[in-house]
C-alpha cells in the first residue's frame, strides 16, 4: 500500500427514506476542520435510490465534492450492496481519512467496509484530530499528520487515544451528537461525481421481505434545547413526575441516566451517557445524577449545566455551571412554582 496515494477527508451521508440523518452535516463539520489542517477537502459520499437531490444539502453544509451512488439495490439499506459500494469508492477514490456515524447503519457498515479494504477502524469516536504518533515517542520517531482517534475505553473509566499510522483510508465511527455541523450555507451548489458502483449479489445478499415502521412514543433528547435529566436519587418511576412537571413548566424534555434505564424506570431513547445518547442542549438539568464518567461524556457538551444532589461530593458538581446541595424532593417542587409563577407573571 502506497500511503502517498491516498488524499482528502471522506464522509459517508447517512440518508433513510430520502432524508439525510444530522450526524452526515456533523461529519462534514468535522471533516472541514481536519482538511484544513491537512489541506486538503471535503467529499462526501451520498449511496442510495434517486438520491441526487440530496447533493446540494451537503454542499450547503461545507462538502466540497459529493460523490453520489446512485442504483436501486441501494434503495434500503442492506449491508451487502452498501458494503460493496462505499468499498468501490474507497478503492477508486483512494481517500486519506474515511468518517461514518456510529448510528445502528454505520456501526454494521464501517467495520464491514474497513475489512474489505483492509485498513483498522476506531469506533464510537468523541474526539478526532491531526497530530503525530506515538504520541510520547520522540519527535523524529513519530510519524506527522495522523489522525488521533480518541474514545472512551474499559467501560468508559480511561480514554484511549488511537491511530492507523501503516493503512488507508484511517477510518472511524464518529457517536451523532459529538462533532458540531456548520451553519449552511443557503443555495450552495453540489460539485457532484456520479459513480456506478459494481454491485454483484452473492450468498450474503439478504431479500427484505416488509419494512415495519414504529411511530416513536418518546422525544428525541437529541434536538432538545433543554433536557431535564434523572438519575438514580430520583428513587422511582412514580417520582419522575416531578421532573415531568418541571419539564412542561420550561419547556424542556425529560431525559435520564442509565440506571435509570436499567431500572426499567424509564425507556432507553431517553438514556443520556456512553452507552446512551450524547446531548448538547442550551440548559442541562442533572437531578439525582452523581455524575459517573460515562454519563458525563454524554452531557458535558451542554451550553449550562445545572446539578441538584443531596451528596455534595458528587463528580456532577465538578462540571456544574450552577450546584445546588440538597433534597431534590423539596428543591425541584419549588423551582417548578417559581417558574410557573414567572410564566405567569409575564
Amino acid at each position: 500500500m502506497s500511503l502517498e496515494e491516498y488524499k482528502g477527508v471522506f464522509t459517508f451521508a447517512q440518508q433513510v427514506d430520502h432524508k439525510l440523518e444530522g450526524v452526515a452535516f456533523e461529519l462534514i463539520g468535522k471533516g472541514k476542520e481536519l482538511a484544513n489542517d491537512l489541506g486538503t477537502e471535503v467529499t462526501a459520499v451520498l449511496l442510495g435510490s434517486d438520491i441526487k437531490d440530496l447533493a446540494d444539502q451537503l454542499a450547503e453544509y461545507g462538502a466540497d465534492h459529493v460523490i453520489v451512488v446512485d442504483d436501486p439495490e441501494l434503495k434500503d439499506y442492506r449491508t451487502e450492496p452498501y458494503a460493496q459500494a462505499l468499498a468501490g469508492v474507497i478503492n477508486e477514490f483512494k481517500p486519506e481519512i474515511f468518517l461514518v456515524g456510529a448510528t445502528a447503519i454505520g456501526r454494521d457498515l464501517g467495520p464491514t467496509v474497513s475489512a474489505r479494504v483492509a485498513t483498522g477502524l476506531t469506533a464510537d469516536c468523541t474526539s478526532l484530530e491531526i497530530g503525530n504518533f506515538p504520541l510520547n515517542a520522540p519527535e523524529d520517531q513519530q510519524k506527522k499528520n495522523q489522525l488521533l482517534m480518541t474514545r472512551p475505553a474499559f467501560g468508559g473509566n480511561t480514554i484511549a487515544t488511537i491511530a492507523c499510522p501503516d493503512n488507508r483510508p484511517q477510518m472511524a465511527t464518529v457517536r451523532p451528537g459529538v462533532m458540531i455541523k456548520l451553519e449552511p450555507k443557503k443555495g450552495a451548489k453540489a460539485d457532484i461525481i456520479e459513480y456506478k458502483a459494481d454491485l454483484k449479489k452473492n450468498n450474503k445478499y439478504v431479500e427484505i421481505l416488509d419494512i415495519v415502521k414504529e411511530v416513536k412514543k418518546t422525544a428525541d433528547i437529541m434536538e432538545a434545547k433543554i433536557l431535564v435529566s434523572g438519575g438514580r436519587g430520583v428513587g422511582s418511576a412514580e417520582n419522575f413526575k416531578l421532573l415531568d412537571d418541571l419539564a412542561e413548566a420550561i419547556g424542556g424534555t425529560v431525559s435520564c441516566s442509565r440506571a435509570v434505564v436499567d431500572n426499567g424506570w424509564k425507556p432507553k431513547d431517553l438514556q443520556v451517557g456512553q452507552t446512551g445518547k450524547t446531548v448538547r442542549p442550551n440548559v442541562y438539568f442533572a437531578i439525582g445524577i452523581s455524575g459517573a464518567i460515562q454519563h458525563i461524556a454524554g452531557m458535558e457538551e451542554s451550553d449550562i449545566i445545572i446539578a441538584i444532589n443531596k451528596d455534595e461530593t458528587a463528580p456532577i458538581f465538578d462540571v456544574a455551571d450552577y450546584g445546588i446541595v440538597g433534597d431534590l424532593n423539596k428543591i425541584v417542587p419549588a423551582l417548578t412554582d417559581a417558574i410557573k409563577a414567572a410564566n405567569a407573571a409575564k
